[in-house]
């Protein structure tokens, strides 16, 4: 936002000093008399700051950039006030000693209007207090009435649009937080104009009635304390009175004229001068019309011919300067436009990857849904946030953007879930309802409809929203739709690590290093393996779940056994045997490891299924297909029983077994760790759940 700053002609704290001084002496004013060379100087002052507030409500190019002039104008009404006060102290004890008995700034006005006659002063004065009061004030308080309204009526939509935009990804966080301080200053500023614009017509009001009893009382103090006759004294002090009121109102009205320019911009842009000439002077032919009506009332008999002549040739002129602009200008921009549509047309032919583009994560959301969260845009897009910072914290990298968007091809209370643009997950929310696990509790004693909730597949109630205090009374958790749909989103995101961990991933994790572990990368890449190798390792473990917080100690594994051999799967294995530790802390629950063991009959099947090499190394993994379906049929029902329980476990089995066990419970149950013997942990307190036999 562009604001106006002041020159810093003192430190701070002086010039804090310095206005709160200031601000003592208006007060001072009021009570205390000043000689009438110093309210000379207050009342030039005063004429030069309603000078300069006119002159920058001129130039500012948007009228939140003035913000502070609903403060200025509470002051300067308060100075105008106050010097009111003191130029009838002078007038009404001085006045019987002549016109400049009250300073030379009120003489001198009296002299310049006046002259000699104080009636044309006195019609003067209550002309300018007229313009001032009724047409200035009035209208720049109206204005700054309904601009009030209607600029906090829109606050709410506005708000509404930076947190879509933010979502959305146009605009970042730092630009958010912009736009919503410019919105918050823009609902003061118009709020506190409607307030401000008070002062003006109230000071109009003062400075007539200080005017009718400075007349009325110096006339009777001139009789009756200085024996002047009634001609007399009227002549001198309504001159003094008229002059003082003329001093004080014209500053008045340039400040209400500069109030009613700063509310009446609205939303043009630029200057004033700038709006005023772009749309004035912007339409030839009304300028063309213009120029011939005036030379028609150059012709009537009895009209000056001269003036209407000159304005009509001007017109005319102008707008045959600005039809040829604007044709210039059109020309102009057809070229230009010409030539970037062949730039446009030239690109999409020879440049398709912004057509292949799409987002590595995204969460579409049916009609019905998109109006429904679209309230609440601003608590979405901040989960959805701390939901990235949680997977960087958990698994070491930084997932990538996850683009919220609304689909009109979905059922209007769909979500769908893509990953790199391919449908993963989708699910059929019900706003207005809660999700109830029950899975292991049994139904609740309340209505509602029973499915699978989307994220792990369990038991589960949609119940209608009212019912959710007992719900809570019974031991149940209700969960809001956001919850099931980012729950579900999270799960996905579980799900997809490897395919979500890319090159330039692996390449900003790798360059985070310390110096001392860039050198051990240095020794690893390119001599023993290739990065796309390591990134295969590290894409290995994410698809296990698997953390690659601990970059170091998977680099110091992965520089052990690279010497040995360069299959990512073999390495992998190396890896989780050297951070067992973490993994096992990753499952554990209250510091146990629960495990169900893979029982020795189908542990050896596994094992004899591996066909070796003369090195002794694995190349097939042959398993007879009625073998491999009853061990899915053996290892469903002993996992689905403890999967009841609500506990979280681990599948043990063989160290050479394991990758082809991951493999096949892989198919069934995708959330199920599969640990090998040699990745229990030492210090781990062991609980053995049973076996699958």
């Amino acid at each position: 936002m562009t604001t106006i700053e002041a020159p810093r002609l003192a430190p701070r704290k002086t010039a804090d000093l310095y206005l709160a001084f200031g601000v003592a002496a208006i007060l001072g004013i009021l009570f205390v008399p000043i000689p009438a060379f110093l309210l000379d100087v207050a009342l030039s002052l005063s004429v030069s700051v309603a000078i300069l507030i006119l002159m920058v409500s001129l130039w500012i190019e948007r009228p939140l950039d003035f913000s502070a002039f609903p403060l200025i104008l509470l002051v300067t009404t308060m100075l105008r006030l106050a010097l009111n006060v003191a130029t009838t102290r002078l007038i009404l004890t001085h006045g019987a000693e002549g016109t400049h008995a009250a300073g030379n700034m009120v003489g001198g006005f009296a002299d310049l209007v006046m002259g000699s006659d104080f009636i044309i002063g006195a019609v003067v004065f209550v002309i300018l207090l007229t313009v001032n009061f009724i047409v200035i004030s009035k209208g720049a308080t109206r204005i700054a009435e309904v601009g009030a309204r209607f600029t906090l009526d829109a606050i709410p939509g506005k708000q509404m649009a930076i947190d879509a935009d933010l979502s959305s990804g146009l605009i970042d966080e730092t630009e958010a937080r912009r736009r919503r301080s410019e919105l918050e200053q823009e609902s003061s500023f118009y709020g506190s104009m409607d307030g401000a614009s008070k002062f003006v017509r109230g000071d109009a009001i003062a400075g007539l009635i200080i005017t009718f009893i400075n007349s009325f009382g110096g006339i009777i103090i001139g009789i009756t304390r200085h024996g002047l006759d009634a001609a007399t004294a009227a002549d001198t002090y309504i001159k003094l009175t008229v002059g003082d009121g003329l001093v004080t109102q014209i500053p008045a009205l340039i400040i209400s004229l500069a109030a009613g320019l700063l509310v009446s911009k609205g939303g043009n842009k630029g200057t004033i001068e700038q709006a005023i000439i772009k749309q004035l002077g912007g339409y030839p032919r009304a300028l063309m019309m213009a120029s011939g009506m005036l030379v028609l009332m150059a012709l009537m008999p009895g009209l000056p011919f001269l003036p209407f002549f000159i304005i009509a040739c001007a017109f005319g002129g102008m707008g045959y300067l600005v039809n040829t602009n604007r044709k210039q200008e059109a020309t102009a921009v057809a070229s230009a436009k010409k030539t970037a549509d062949e730039a446009k047309v030239q690109e999409a032919t020879s440049n398709t990857k912004k057509l292949l583009q799409v987002a590595e994560i995204e969460l579409c959301l049916g009609r019905q849904l998109s109006a429904t969260m679209l309230v609440s845009h601003s608590e979405l897009a901040s989960r959805v946030m701390k939901m990235r910072k949680k997977f960087a914290l958990e698994y070491g990298f930084v997932i990538p953007e996850i683009k919220l968007t609304g689909d009109l091809t979905l059922s209007p209370k769909q979500y769908a879930i893509k990953v790199h643009g391919t449908l993963v997950a989708n699910y059929e929310l019900r706003p207005g309802e809660v999700l109830v696990v029950t899975s292991g509790k049994g139904p609740p004693d309340v209505p509602g409809d029973v499915v699978r909730e989307p994220a792990f597949g369990l038991e589960a109630m949609w119940v209608p929203d009212m019912f959710s205090t007992e719900l809570q009374a019974g031991g149940f958790m209700p969960v809001d739709t956001m919850s099931v749909m980012l729950t579900h989103l999270s799960e996905v995101v579980r799900n997809n690590l490897a395919l979500l961990f890319s090159y330039r991933d692996m390449r900003g994790i790798t360059e985070s290093l310390e110096p001392e572990y860039k050198k051990l990368l240095d020794e690893i890449v390119p001599s023993l393996l290739s990065f796309s190798t390591l990134q295969a390792v590290m894409k290995l473990l994410l698809g296990e779940r698997v953390s690659i917080r601990n970059l170091h100690q998977i680099l110091e594994a992965v520089a052990e056994f690279a010497p040995h051999s360069r299959k990512p799967e073999l390495i992998a294995e190396h890896v989780r045997i050297r951070i067992a530790q973490q993994i096992c802390g990753d499952i554990s629950e209250e510091g146990a490891l629960r495990v169900l063991r893979l029982g020795s009959t189908w542990d050896g099947a596994f094992l004899q299924a591996l066909r070796r090499d003369n090195k002794g190394e694995v190349i097939e993994f042959d398993i007879d297909p009625k073998q491999l379906e009853a061990f899915v049929g053996d290892a469903t029902k002993a996992i689905k029983k403890q999967l009841e329980t609500g506990m979280s476990f681990a599948l043990s089995c063989s160290p050479e077994a394991r990758p082809y066990v991951r493999m096949v419970i892989d198919r069934v149950f995708p959330n199920l760790p599969v640990l090998s013997h040699m990745e229990v942990a030492r210090a781990v307190k062991l609980e053995i759940l049973g076996s699958v036999t």
